[in-house]
């Protein structure tokens, strides 16, 4: 079966590198792009490099336009996906890759957000370990699904299998990451340009007030803690793509080292797409560039009584375009690696 798909946000960067995994998924066929601005363009002519997509024309973005479609793939603004999606029909499936359905705190969504709450969707990260469990098994048969926050997915994936081991403490976790510009979307935004990021290192969103820290605890919720807390700092550093991110967590007293990394090794074995490093070594973003894959070191500094865990992800694959596409796959019972590249490019 061919299922009919429409893409909305498809000249931004996320609806982009949705477009550009879909040209290679041999059951997903797009008929429909859709934009704001640019809406009248032909698609090549915002996304020059989708050479798949010659025939096809942005249209406005609206709840007609992409009404009798299979699968709804919503990669716009936050706020901007609810109201939309609420006019979709109950059988078709939805993945939104905004923050619109992701919190299932009204409360969190007011703090970080503000505006309308439109409630919380399975949310699309597969691999991530539960309490019992993955994610993976909310997201068979769903027909509403929330792509994740690509900062808050690497973190969580991070950190989430010693939570549910019971090896670190939920209290007291840091994470420092260094992530491409990219992440922050296509609008011309002044701290992004060249000229403000090549040869600098630039922190923001400091001090607890960055928008994925509430889905971050969310998902370690999930994995056991009972009140975690997290400081979390992101630094723009001047790669186009890209999350190199640095996490620790102190590990419970009495805890030995062999468990602490075979909780890692216990949550994803067997895992094609988020792959734990053999002890002593660390991944690059370089490694993961284009790939739908998470790679991750972990070393447990016994002076400091805690575990480092380095993780990389490619933010419009992994963290984006690609853990939507893979939870879809999900959905509607095709081969979860259907249309998703697990080799990086390189050089």
């Amino acid at each position: 079966m061919t299922y009919s798909v429409a893409v909305s946000g498809a000249s931004g960067y996320a609806g982009g590198e949705i477009l550009r995994l879909l040209a290679d998924h041999p059951d997903f066929d797009v008929r429909t792009v859709t934009a704001h601005q640019n809406a009248g363009q032909p698609l090549v002519a915002v996304q020059p490099h989708l050479r798949t997509y010659t025939h096809l024309t942005l249209q406005e973005t609206s709840a007609a336009t992409l009404a009798d479609h299979d699968v709804v793939f919503l990669a716009l603004p936050h706020g901007a996906s609810g109201a939309i999606a609420a006019e979709l029909a109950d059988d078709t499936l939805v993945i939104d890759c905004g923050a619109d359905h992701r919190l299932e705190r009204a409360a969190d969504w007011a703090t970080f957000y503000g505006g309308e709450h439109h409630g919380a969707w399975s949310y699309g990260v597969p691999e991530l370990p539960r309490l019992t469990g993955t994610q993976r098994d909310r997201l068979t048969g769903a027909r509403r699904i929330a792509a994740p926050g690509c900062n808050a997915s690497t973190v969580a994936l991070s950190l989430a299998p010693g939570i549910r081991a019971g090896v670190i403490e939920s209290r007291d976790l840091v994470t420092v990451l260094a992530v491409g510009p990219s992440g922050a979307g296509k609008s011309l935004k002044a701290h992004l340009l060249g000229s403000e990021i090549l040869g600098s290192a630039n922190p923001y969103s400091v001090g607890g007030v960055h928008r994925h820290i509430p889905e971050i605890t969310q998902a370690l919720r999930w994995a056991g803690a009972a009140d975690p807390t997290i400081s979390f700092t992101p630094v723009i550093v001047p790669m186009s793509r890209g999350i190199l991110a640095t996490s620790t967590a102190r590990i419970v007293p009495g805890t030995e080292v062999a468990a602490v990394r075979a909780a890692w090794e216990d949550a994803y074995a067997g895992e094609r797409f988020v792959q734990l490093l053999p002890a002593g070594q660390f991944p690059r973003t370089a490694d993961v560039l284009g790939a739908n894959t998470a790679l991750m070191g972990l070393a447990v500094d016994e002076d400091a009584g805690r575990v480092v865990v380095v993780t990389a992800v490619d933010n419009l694959v992994k963290g984006t375009a690609g853990a939507a596409i893979q939870s879809a796959n999900i959905a509607l019972g095709l081969a979860e690696s259907t249309g998703l590249p697990v080799n990086g490019v390189a050089p």
